[in-house]
């Protein structure tokens, strides 16, 4: 058991052998140390101290069944109420070297340590919250461990006084372990049970709200953040920014009564509040709303309201205190688009609402020191030759209908002339196929969380020439970044109509998506691509789930599909869709997409009866879980009947791919233009409609003439070799164009 003592005149010689032993040990030198603590104990056997300290160094040498005979003997030794003391003694001999250790960043000896502290004294609850930390820091901490150690029950028992605990030291913890694994169920029994000790802290509530905006937001886990939101609603139910954040998980999650009670409660507490909070309150009750289905008449009522408090905004020009207020009242039209066809009115708002809050965001930014270089630099002499560097910025680099459509411009991206940076907002942790995809197509890529400055900074000291947002507003940290345009050139593609930021130089787009008069209610300068603003090469199919017969729907039937989220049934194109089914015999519709579940079948069949549709005629699909699947799923259809004022986008370019008839009306929005776009630049008219009218009819012409429809069909197979929509590789030679002449225009500028 012992060391063999090399000097036995060690201790006779010095004073401070005690001293000299310390030093032993933190050089490492356990030998010479167990050789004083030998003698120390043949010359003082009754200091327990010296067997305290043998056992310790025993252990340090990874001696541990020696250390812990060494203890266990002097133990047996004892009465019950020595053997407490002495347990207290040898506690406090291992917990000053366990912290020692942890200041050394030697966490893995600190486990060691605090492991057998823990064997020794089971409810010590400060060393299981150190070791829970020695864990997290190895990277060996499982929620499981929160069980096995025993600290859940401890934290609940009622014998537990509160003033027995480190209440720092817990709250660190608890950060920790939320920061660590937020996903795990144990993690959320621990934020629990912490409740009683910290719920008078405001920090407590913080660090809680965040697991949850981080668990809903960067890991797509709206139920678990909603039972981690219920603890903050516990402490405080009417906090506004829970609220708010409550709104959301209860929506993503699907349940769409609780959004919207949340979203109203909100807006009654924010009700006599400032401006800038009551405009983004009564916001978040419209999309509740919109995106419940059903709900349109309750919804013209938030939408004309919202349009009041933003007129008033607007006049007022206040200053805005915080970025969260200016990104909520940047995003406040967001659903104007889905109610009505009249964009010189909406967007000339949304330009006003854009530039008001670029000047608040870039006043906010004053303080820091990238953004004072940014401006205070003089441009540089330009290389014309060199490689363009082309900053791409979104939080759709993923599975997403935005992922899946823009992949085709980095498969065919010229790496010889364009230097490619990937800038992934709130880049979600597990894995997805294809944001790994997305990593691997850019020479530098960033992941990124949702801190604006950071993410604009690292974009400026990239040096990028031309900056293209996908996000539009999807995303307020996307806009946010535009706003304090960091890079030479901006642009907005894709993901969205613009955002109206005046930092933005070009919104890409094309002849037919926008008219020609667009220019006139736009801020940025519309660069119209010769053909098409969106190609892709084609689309992955899976086996279909649907068949007619499981839907009881007869095989000589004629099947209309529309596939759309609850945002974009207006009732005024579902009563269209009614009359085109009424007038064609033996027809059925089949209605998915995202909605409450029962308030959307019964906003359908309410237009039904009033248009004198018998209900059964509809058939309401649940969605699946695979984008392959819900692609070959489309081939049920017949005909596909498109929404209006917000057209179908990736649904189209889907149904296009599939070869099925499409009815769509065009309107004077990019929204209402979609599909119009996508229909001329794969060489087919037949369906586009521009009246009401005229979606009936068309509705019922492709109900009726199988001839037409089959022609249509192998049109539209035939177009996969020859059209523009189906040409990703041209499509990005002329995007690549594009940004070669804006940078000439900068440099002409310059």
């Amino acid at each position: 058991m012992r060391a063999m003592i090399s000097d036995s005149t060690l201790i006779n010689s010095t004073n401070n052998w005690q001293q000299q032993a310390s030093q032993c040990v933190i050089q490492g030198d356990y030998y010479k140390a167990a050789n004083f603590y030998e003698q120390a104990i043949e010359l003082e056997p009754d200091i327990k101290y010296h067997y305290w300290y043998l056992g310790l160094i025993l252990l340090l040498q990874g001696k541990e069944v020696e250390a812990q005979t060494t203890w266990a003997l002097v133990m047996m030794e004892g009465e019950p109420e020595e053997i407490e003391l002495w347990c207290h003694e040898l506690i406090e001999v291992l917990e000053a070297e366990a912290q020692r250790r942890s200041v050394q960043l030697d966490n893995s000896t600190a486990y060691l340590l605090r492991q057998h502290i823990r064997e020794i004294q089971p409810a010590n609850i400060d060393n299981l919250l150190h070791l829970i930390e020695s864990a997290i820091k190895l990277e060996t901490f499982t929620g499981e461990d929160l069980a096995d150690w025993g600290i859940i029950e401890l934290l609940n028992s009622q014998e537990l006084a509160a003033e027995a605990i480190d209440i720092n030291l817990l709250m660190q913890t608890l950060q920790e372990i939320l920061d660590y694994d937020s996903l795990h169920e144990s993690s959320l029994e621990f934020a629990k049970v912490c409740l009683p000790y910290l719920e008078h802290s405001y920090k407590y509530f913080a660090v809680i709200l965040v697991a949850a905006i981080n668990l809903a937001y960067s890991q797509g886990r709206s139920k678990q953040a909603i039972k981690f939101a219920q603890i903050c609603y516990q402490i405080n139910e009417e906090d506004a920014e829970l609220l708010r954040h409550l709104t959301s998980f209860y929506e993503k999650s699907g349940d769409y009564i609780k959004a919207i009670e949340t979203a109203k409660k909100c807006y009654s507490l924010l009700e006599s509040d400032v401006l800038a909070g009551k405009v983004y309150a009564n916001h978040l009750l419209l999309k509740t709303l919109i995106n419940a289905g059903g709900y349109w008449q309750e919804a013209k009522e938030i939408l004309q309201r919202q349009e009041s408090l933003l007129s008033s905004l607007i006049e007022q020009q206040p200053i805005l205190n915080d970025g969260a207020e200016i990104s909520r009242v940047l995003l406040s039209t967001f659903f104007f688009p889905y109610f009505q066809d009249c964009p010189q009115t909406y967007r000339k708002i949304q330009n006003q609402l854009a530039a008001l809050c670029q000047n608040n965001l870039q006043n906010y930014a004053e303080e820091s020191e990238w953004y004072k270089q940014r401006q205070q630099l003089p441009p540089k002499t330009e290389n014309s030759s060199r490689r363009l560097k082309i900053g791409y910025i979104s939080h759709c680099f993923r599975q997403h209908s935005v992922g899946w459509l823009a992949r085709w411009l980095f498969e065919h991206h010229d790496r010889d002339h364009f230097e490619l940076y990937g800038y992934l907002i709130s880049a979600k942790q597990q894995e997805d196929p294809l944001q790994e995809w997305y990593t691997n197509q850019f020479e530098t890529v960033h992941r990124m969380g949702t801190e604006t400055q950071e993410i604009a900074e690292t974009i400026y000291q990239d040096e990028i020439d031309i900056l293209i947002d996908l996000d539009s507003l999807t995303l307020d940290i996307s806009c946010e970044v535009m706003a304090l345009k960091p890079a030479k050139i901006q642009a907005t593609w894709l993901g969205w109509d613009a955002s109206g930021i005046p930092a933005i130089d070009y919104f890409i787009a094309d002849p037919y998506v926008l008219p020609n008069d667009a220019d006139n209610y736009y801020s940025e300068t519309i660069w119209r691509l010769p053909q098409t603003y969106i190609a892709v090469d084609g689309f992955e199919v899976g086996i279909p789930t649907l068949r007619r017969e499981e839907l009881n729907i007869p095989n000589n039937a004629i099947v209309y599909l529309s596939a759309q989220s609850g945002c974009k049934r207006h009732p005024d194109t579902v009563r269209l869709q009614m009359r085109i089914l009424k007038n064609v015999p033996n027809s059925y519709l089949l209605i998915k997409g995202l909605a409450d579940e029962e308030a959307i079948q019964s906003f359908f069949n309410e237009i039904a009866a009033q248009e004198g549709v018998d209900s059964d005629r509809l058939r309401f699909l649940p969605m699946v879980s695979l984008e392959a699947i819900h692609r070959a799923n489309l081939g049920i259809a017949d005909v596909v009947l498109d929404t209006f004022p917000y057209n179908g986008a990736t649904t189209t370019l889907e149904t296009l791919w599939m070869g099925i008839p499409l009815v769509t009306k065009v309107g004077q929005q990019f929204a209402a233009r979609n599909s119009y776009t996508m229909m001329m630049n794969v060489g087919i008219s037949d369906g586009i409609a521009w009246t009401d009218e005229e979606y009936i009819e068309w509705g019922i012409r492709l109900g009726q003439d199988t001839t037409l429809r089959q022609e249509i069909a192998w049109k539209l197979r035939q177009s996969r070799h020859t059209a523009p929509l189906w040409n990703a590789a041209k499509f990005t030679r002329e995007m690549e164009l594009a940004y070669q002449q804006m940078w000439q225009r900068y440099l002409e500028a310059m």
